[in-house]
């Protein structure tokens, strides 16, 4: 029987002497599983990122890495000191046995209690008043006055103030013999009133003091928003025959929800860090009565008492304040693709 012998085409792989086969095609490498594995996790963190993740890593890695031992380091390690009994520099805290002790502690502590009713006050009502004054002055601005440049660079101004520059401003406003403030209701027949000795009207005295610092920060965020808001939607209402006040309440101002969340969630932060302006505003840590703050009480609990595990108790609590403002606004965000 005769085998037919095909002839060998260009195709064909040659056949080598010990029964291999010669491939004209490139030489498999035994690393290239991995460099899949490789390319298929940059590109999947590049897709996810929006970035090229790896090659940024230099830029972004080092100032992570700080910020985690730092920031987020410093928190872990405060949230463990508040569950032991550490107090003043006698021995190292004991990590051996942890427990909620000052965070009971803090519930039955009436200064507690007043201190954390009074930062929920000065948040809401810094944060409410600031930014109604905000909303009334860019819509003042937004309807072309003259010398407007000049007008929002006043009220910008003392937002670029420091806290203990804005304190002095108004020790001397609220000065009981010659206060500008005093001298004011003066001419209308009133008594000179104790603003800052008068534990009633203290915290008041010192929100208005705030909100006249932020104003113009709401003012700015306002005008913005205002300004990015078409004509055609003012001019619309306008030939629904809508008032200017109905045209602002119903047509304007509910475009500025997104100004708004995020005046105040940055408001609210300034709140929270009044510590500065009372420090200033007394020469302490000592408020008058009436105006403690929870920043003041954790700063008195740890540097004048010493007692370390309550303090840092206290700035645990304000610490979830603070995330429960934020952390709901960052999922606003998020939601929005704004992140």
């Amino acid at each position: 029987m005769y085998r037919t012998i095909r002839p060998a085409s260009e195709d064909d792989d040659e056949v080598r002497a010990d029964g291999g086969v010669v491939s004209d095609g490139p030489a498999a490498d035994p690393a290239e599983p991995d460099r899949d594995v490789t390319t298929r996790l940059k590109e999947r963190l590049d897709r996810r990122f929006g970035v090229d993740f790896i090659e940024s890593s230099v830029f972004w890695l080092p100032p992570f890495l700080l910020m985690g031992l730092f920031v987020y380091g410093a928190v872990i390690w405060n949230l463990l000191i508040s569950l032991t009994d550490y107090e003043r520099f006698e021995n190292a805290p004991d990590y051996s046995n942890l427990d909620f002790e000052m965070y009971t502690r803090a519930l039955a502590d009436s200064g507690f209690i007043d201190a954390a009713v009074n930062t929920l006050i000065l948040l809401i009502l810094f944060t409410a008043g600031t930014l109604a004054i905000g909303l009334i002055l860019a819509i003042l601005i937004d309807r072309g006055i003259r010398f407007e440049n000049t007008f929002r660079t006043i009220y910008l101004l003392p937002m670029s103030l420091s806290f203990v520059v804005t304190a002095q401003f108004w020790l001397w406003i609220y000065n009981y013999n010659n206060g500008i403030a005093n001298n004011v209701i003066g001419t209308f027949g009133f008594g000179p009133v104790s603003w800052l000795g008068n534990q009633d009207i203290v915290l008041y005295a010192i929100i208005f003091a705030l909100m006249w610092q932020f104003s113009g920060y709401a003012m700015v965020v306002y005008l913005a928003g205002l300004r990015a808001i078409p004509t055609e939607h003012y001019e619309a209402a306008k030939v629904d025959g809508a008032s200017t006040l109905k045209m602002y309440w119903r047509v304007i101002i509910p475009q500025l929800k997104g100004a708004t969340i995020s005046a105040a969630v940055v408001l609210m932060v300034f709140g929270m860090k009044a510590f500065d302006f009372l420090y200033s505003l007394v020469g302490g840590y000592r408020p008058p009565n009436g105006a403690d703050i929870l920043a003041t009480k954790m700063v008195r609990e740890a540097y004048a008492n010493l007692n370390w595990a309550y303090g840092s108790a206290i700035a645990i609590v304000l610490f979830a304040m603070a995330l429960s403002v934020i952390g709901p606004y960052l999922v606003y965000e998020y939601r929005r693709d704004n992140l």
